[in-house]
């Protein structure tokens, strides 16, 4: 059995990341939560893109010995150069929460044309190996080296995948379904937005389903050598 800790204590990621590797990997697979491994400290994400914060969330359970996943996800609007962006969480205040971001993003955007209302959602997944790890990552996966040393992460032990979704951001919001920006992001293909549809079929076409797809495959490979 292979240990992975996803660098979170959400029940419902690690249960729904444990099915994932369970059906892509041939090797039994154990998915544990940073609790689970005694760490109850809080992790400082202070990087500078979705990939760095997702190496650093990575990177704790790897620096405990523990082989580490991690993802970091947002919104990205043209219109904003990029905003919220790292920030989509938070990006109302201190005291942020998913109706006060939407709040301000729909102030931000409010004299912004229909047309130049395009943006996306990004979702980027990590593994971080720990340095006695039998595993490697192929050289075409591993991180650029700019990356791994100012992280001081060895390349051939980290590995991001990037996901991503195009859509419009709306004038109001549709549909109670979903959460985040959801009732704000209109996708074309299905004509409605990701709070207007079914949790399977958006996972179809979403930013973390994509990554997710791309990333679970990967790491079948890499556990399989």
């Amino acid at each position: 059995m292979i240990e992975i800790v996803l660098a979170s204590n959400n029940k419902k990621k690690i249960a729904e990341l444990g099915t994932l590797l369970s059906s892509a990997a041939s090797k039994g697979i154990s998915v544990l939560s940073l609790r689970d491994i005694g760490f109850t400290g809080d992790i400082v994400e202070d990087g500078e893109s979705f990939e760095e914060n997702a190496l650093i969330k990575a990177s704790v359970p790897a620096s405990m010995g523990h082989i580490g996943i991690a993802d970091d996800s947002g919104l990205c609007v043209d219109a904003l150069g990029g905003a919220p962006g790292i920030f989509s969480a938070r990006y109302s205040g201190e005291d942020a929460d998913d109706v006060k971001n939407r709040r301000k993003l729909l102030e931000e955007l409010a004299d912004v044309s229909d047309e130049d209302r395009t943006a996306r959602f990004v979702c980027t997944a990590a593994i971080v190996l720990p340095p006695d790890s039998p595993f490697t990552v192929p050289e075409d996966w591993r991180i650029p080296d700019e990356l791994a040393e100012k992280r001081g992460l060895d390349p051939r032990r980290a590995m991001v995948v990037r996901g991503e979704c195009e859509g419009v951001i709306l004038r109001e919001e549709h549909g109670d379904g979903g959460f985040g920006y959801d009732p704000l992001f209109y996708f074309p293909a299905f004509a409605a937005t990701f709070a207007e549809i079914p949790g399977e079929q958006k996972n179809l076409v979403s930013h973390r389903g994509r990554a997710m797809r791309e990333f679970t495959a990967r790491l079948a490979a890499i556990l399989k050598e």
